[in-house]
C-alpha cells in the first residue's frame, strides 16, 4: 500500500505549514497555529528572545500560554507545547536548553543514491550522481528533526566515494538549496570531506602540514560558508578501513584534525574527526592484536593536542555498533579534548530495521559508565531512507525520536520517551499503548538472547550483518574473532590476556577483570571460559547459551502475539506483521545455528532436553 504522507510521530500536529518560513521562529508562529488548531487550542503568545539561541521558556499567566525563546530556541519551545499537548502532560517549567550543543545525524548516502547500512530504501537526496529531492519529504524530514531537537545533518557517506567530492566544489550550489530547505527547521547541513582531495587537483600532496595543503582547504572552506553562511562544519573519516589519512605523510591525527579546523574555524565551523582507526587487515593467527584497544591506542597519546574546534567522535564501544559492548575506554580517558558520542540508528548489527531493537534503554545503560559530560556533542548514524516510511520499520521511527530526546537530555527516561512517541504516533486504547512500549522496551534484550551470547560479538553473515554466520568472520582480516572451540569460548582480555581492561579507570577495570563481579552480559567479552564454567545462578556457561536462544525464540513469538492484537492503522499494522514474521523466522535460524554450533564444540547436551540439531 502506497504511503504519501508518512508523517511518523507528527500526526498530530496537523498538515506542514503552506506558507514559506524563512527562519525557524517563523516557523514556529506556523507550527502552532496549525498544530493547535489540530488540537483545539489557542495559539500561545510568542516572543523572539535574541540572544538565548536554543533556549526556550513555557510559562502561563493570567490564563495564556506564552512560549520565549532565541531562534530557534522558540521553534523547540512550539513543538515541545504541542508535543505535551498532544501528550495529556504539562508543558516543561522553567528555562530549557539542549544539555549537547551539536546533535548530529550522520547519512550514509552515496551521490549514485545508494546508502551504506541503508535499510529503508534509497537516498532522501541523491540520485544519479546530483542532488535530487522531493521538496515536501524533505519538510517532513526537516519537522521530524527540529521537533526533537536534532540540529545538525551531514549529508554523505564518510566513505567519500563516486564523486562526493563535488558537494564542496561543484555541486555546492545545489548542496545550498538543500540547507535552505531545512534552515527553518533548525537543522544545519555538514558534509564527509576526502581528506586527499587536494591531490585531485594537481597539489602533490595531501600532507597536513604543508603549507600549500592547509591554503587549499582554506579557500576550499570560504567558498562553502560563502554559499552556505550557517554551515555547520565537516567530518572526516581517515585511516580507517583503507581511507587516506595523515598516517600516509607521518603525521599524527590529531596534525590531520587542525589543519582542517584551522581552515573551518574562522566561519565558526566544527570539524568532526572520526577515531574509528584499527587494523582492519590483521592476521587471525595473530594473538596479540586486540582491536578493541585500537581507538584508546591511538588517541589517547593525543589528548589534548586538538584544536577547541575539533570533535572527536567515538563510538559507543570499542568495535563496531555490537549489540553488546562495554563504553568505549576513550570516552573515559580522554578529558582534554572534545569527544562525540556515535551511536547508530541504521540497523547494521542489530536486525536490520526488521527485527524489533529499541534504542533507548541502550542509551540509558550508557549512563552507568559514561558520565554524560564527558562528551560535548552526539552523533548517530542514520536509519533514514526514501521508502514510504522513511525509517524503513514504523516502529523503527521510535529510534529516530529517541535519539533526539537523549541528544537534548541525556538523562531522558528511556520509557517516558517511547510511551510519548506512542502516543503522538498511534491512536491507541491506553492498555494496548502500554503492550506496544512493554514490547519495545523489552526488544533489545530479546534479540540479544537469540543472537550472539553474552558479549561475544561477528557472529552475523559476512558482507550484510544480517543472520548467523558462528564462524563468518572467525579467519577473517577485521579483528574479530571469538576464539571457540572444544573448552572454551571468548577473548581473555585481563591484564594476563590481551591487558584490553586496563585501559579503563580502576574501578572499571576492577570490575571487568574479576569473573565474579564482571556482568554477565559481558563476561565473553572479557573473558575466556570453559562450558562448564558456573554461572551466578548455577548454571553452566553452555546451560545459559542454550536457555537464552530457546528463551529469546519463545519471546518473539508472545510478541508476535502482542503485534497482532494492536489496532495499528494501515499500513504500519500490515507492514510491522510482515516484519515480525521475518523476525521470528531469523530468531529461530540463530537459535539452531548457534545452540548447534556450540552443541557440536563441547558435546554437551541441554539439561531439558530440547531440540538441538546435529
Amino acid at each position: 500500500m502506497k504511503r504519501e504522507k508518512w508523517r511518523g510521530w507528527l500526526t498530530r500536529f496537523g498538515e506542514a505549514p503552506s506558507a514559506e518560513a524563512g527562519s525557524p521562529s517563523d516557523m514556529a508562529l506556523l507550527e502552532l497555529a496549525n498544530g493547535c488548531a489540530a488540537l483545539g487550542l489557542s495559539v500561545p503568545e510568542t516572543r523572539l528572545c535574541p540572544g538565548w539561541g536554543e533556549d526556550f521558556e513555557i510559562s502561563l499567566s493570567d490564563c495564556r500560554v506564552r512560549i520565549a525563546g532565541g531562534d530557534p530556541g522558540l521553534l523547540y519551545g512550539a513543538y515541545a507545547y504541542l508535543t505535551a499537548m498532544a501528550c495529556g502532560e504539562a508543558p516543561p517549567a522553567g528555562r530549557r536548553h539542549p544539555y549537547y550543543p551539536l546533535r548530529m545525524l550522520d547519512c550514509w548516502d552515496n551521490l549514485d543514491g545508494s546508502v551504506e547500512r541503508g535499510y529503508s530504501g534509497r537516498s532522501l537526496w541523491f540520485e544519479g550522481g546530483a542532488l535530487r529531492w522531493d521538496p515536501a519529504r524533505i519538510a517532513t524530514l526537516g519537522r521530524l528533526l527540529g521537533s526533537v531537537g536534532v540540529n545538525a545533518l551531514c549529508v554523505n557517506n564518510v566513505n567519500v566515494r563516486d564523486g562526493a567530492q563535488a558537494l564542496i566544489e561543484e555541486l555546492l550550489p545545489e548542496l545550498a538549496r538543500l540547507a535552505e530547505a531545512f534552515r527553518p527547521f533548525g537543522v544545519r547541513l555538514m558534509a564527509s570531506v576526502d581528506f586527499s582531495q587536494p591531490l585531485m587537483h594537481g597539489l602533490p600532496t595531501a600532507d597536513p602540514l604543508d603549507p600549500d595543503v592547509a591554503a587549499w582547504w582554506r579557500v576550499r572552506a570560504d567558498a562553502v560558508w560563502a554559499a552556505i553562511p550557517d554551515f555547520a562544519g565537516f567530518v572526516v573519516k581517515a585511516d580507517s578501513e583503507h581511507r587516506p589519512g595523515p598516517f600516509t605523510y607521518g603525521r599524527t591525527h590529531a596534525e590531520g584534525a587542525n589543519m582542517l579546523a584551522r581552515a573551518v574555524a574562522p566561519h565558526g565551523g566544527k570539524l568532526v574527526w572520526r577515531a574509528f582507526v584499527y587494523d582492519c587487515a590483521q592476521d587471525w593467527r595473530d594473538h596479540s592484536t586486540d582491536r578493541p584497544k585500537a581507538a584508546y591506542d591511538t588517541y589517547m597519546p593525543l589528548d589534548g593536542q586538538f584544536d577547541d574546534n575539533v570533535l572527536l567522535q567515538v563510538k559507543h564501544g570499542p568495535y563496531d555498533f555490537q549489540v553488546r559492548e562495554p563504553v568505549s575506554p576513550a570516552l573515559l580517558g580522554m578529558r582534554d579534548t572534545a569527544l562525540a558520542l556515535e551511536v547508530q540508528l541504521a540497523q547494521e548489527y542489530t536486525g536490520h530495521q526488521i527485527d524489533l531493537y529499541a534504542m533507548p534503554p541502550m542509551w540509558a545503560e550508557l549512563r552507568e559508565t559514561l558520565p554524560p559530560e564527558n562528551v560535548r556533542a552526539v552523533a548517530a548514524v542514520s536509519n533514514l531512507g526514501r521508502d514510504d516510511c522513511m525509517t524503513g520499520h514504523p516502529f523503527a521511527a521510535a529510534n529516530l525520536f529517541g535519539y533526539g530526546r537523549f541528544a537534548w537530555d541525556p538523562m531522558s527516561d528511556p520509557r517516558r520517551v517511547l510511551v510519548q512517541w506512542a502516543k503522538l504516533t498511534y491512536a491507541l486504547p491506553e492498555a494496548q499503548r502500554d503492550a506496544l512500549v512493554d514490547m519495545l522496551m523489552d526488544s533489545r534484550a530479546v534479540y540479544e538472547k537469540y543472537t550472539a551470547p553474552l558479549g561475544l560479538n561477528w557472529m552475523v553473515r559476512p558482507g550484510v550483518h544480517y543472520g548467523p554466520s558462528p564462524e563468518g568472520y572467525e579467519y577473517d582480516l577485521w579483528g574479530t574473532y571469538h576464539r571457540a572451540d572444544r573448552n572454551a569460548v571468548g577473548i581473555d582480555r585481563t591484564a594476563a590476556g590481551t591487558g584490553y581492561v586496563c585501559q579503563y579507570p580502576d574501578a572499571l577495570r576492577d570490575l571487568y577483570a574479576d569473573t565474579d563481579t564482571c556482568p554477565e552480559k559481558l563476561l565473553l567479552f572479557f573473558h575466556r571460559l570453559p562450558y562448564d564454567f558456573r554461572m551466578r545462578d548455577g548454571r553452566t556457561l553452555i546451560q545459559r547459551i542454550y536457555d537464552d536462544h530457546f528463551e529469546g525464540v519463545e519471546q518473539v513469538e508472545r510478541m508476535a502475539e502482542t503485534l497482532a492484537s494492536l489496532d495499528l492503522p494501515e499500513p504500519d499494522r500490515t507492514e510491522a506483521l510482515r516484519r515480525m514474521d521475518m523476525q521470528l523466522a531469523n530468531a529461530r535460524e540463530w537459535r539452531d545455528v548457534i545452540n548447534t554450533y556450540f552443541h557440536r564444540l563441547s558435546g554437551v547436551e541441554d539439561a531439558r532436553g530440547r531440540k538441538i540439531y546435529q
